[in-house]
């Protein structure tokens, strides 16, 4: 009986240290990587967007009057602009936040708390993106039922800007989409062998 505990005991043991794994064991080095890379990545994305997306302007003449259309004309393209602004900085504090974890180990429990940072950062991104999409889609095709004209066939330069604006920013948002599933996934594994350790506490006592 006292072996078949220890046995147990050993294997808990041994599922505990799969899941903090060392920092030499490959699995861990490339979860790593991939969660630095791809908030590398979602840095770069979003502040492209920003700079295409703040360098968007145009003046067109009509009627002896100049017209110039900016980014700051709609607020769907300043609420994406403040979107991008926010994943940027946050991607950035949370890289160094990765690293951390990477160069020190890190609590299972540490991986809940990135899952609802990458969550939330990904569910403000793609409000941004779908509110830009759909006034850039009234703004090159109209809207014949409530009478909107279109107005890229004149001002076709800054419509095209700030649709290169918005594919970057659903790049950036896949990015997020990407790191939220991994930190869900390693979250779980967390959670998991948590209650199992609970579980095997509570047999023994």
């Amino acid at each position: 009986m006292a072996s078949l505990e220890e046995n147990e005991k050993r294997s808990f043991t041994m599922q505990m240290k799969s899941l903090s794994l060392p920092i030499q064991s490959p699995e861990r080095k490339r979860f790593y990587i991939a969660q630095i890379s791809l908030r590398i990545l979602a840095i770069a994305l979003t502040l492209a967007s920003v700079f295409v997306m703040i360098t968007s302007r145009q003046s067109v003449t009509l009627f002896g009057i100049v017209f110039e259309a900016k980014y700051s004309s709609t607020s769907a393209s300043k609420f994406l602009l403040g979107a991008n602004i926010t994943a940027c900085f946050f991607s950035l504090i949370s890289s160094i936040g990765i690293y951390i974890f990477c160069s020190h180990g890190s609590d299972p429990r540490n991986y809940f708390f990135v899952f609802l940072h990458d969550m939330m950062i990904m569910l403000l991104m793609i409000s941004g993106c779908a509110a830009s999409t759909a006034v850039g889609y009234v703004s090159r095709y109209g809207e014949s039922q409530t009478g909107w004209t279109s107005i890229c066939d004149r001002v076709a330069k800054f419509c095209n800007r700030i649709q290169i604006a918005i594919l970057l920013s659903y790049l950036g948002f896949f990015c997020f989409l990407a790191l939220t599933i991994m930190s869900a996934l390693k979250s779980g594994g967390s959670n998991q062998i948590n209650s199992q350790r609970w579980r095997e506490e509570s047999s023994n006592n």
